[in-house]
C-alpha cells in the first residue's frame, strides 16, 4: 500500500518525531509507514488521517495486484 505522509507532513512543517510523538509511537514507526514497510492498523491510519487533516483514502492507496 502507496502513502502520502512524508509528503504531507512536511508541507505541513512535522518532523517524523513530532507526528510519532503526537500518535504515541515510535519515530521508526512513522519511517517504516513513509516508507511503504509496514501497513498501520486502522486506528493508526484514522489518527494519521485526522492529524495531517486529510482523509484515509487520500493518504493511502491500495496497489492493484496483477
Amino acid at each position: 500500500m502507496k502513502n502520502k505522509i512524508k509528503e504531507l507532513r512536511k508541507a505541513m512543517g512535522y518532523r517524523q518525531q513530532d507526528l510519532a510523538q503526537a500518535l504515541g509511537v515510535s519515530r521508526q514507526t512513522i519511517i517504516a509507514i513513509e516508507n511503504d514497510k509496514y501497513n498501520p492498523t486502522l486506528e493508526l491510519a484514522m489518527r494519521l488521517a485526522r492529524y495531517l487533516n486529510a482523509g484515509v483514502e487520500e493518504i493511502f492507496q491500495l496497489e492493484e495486484k496483477e
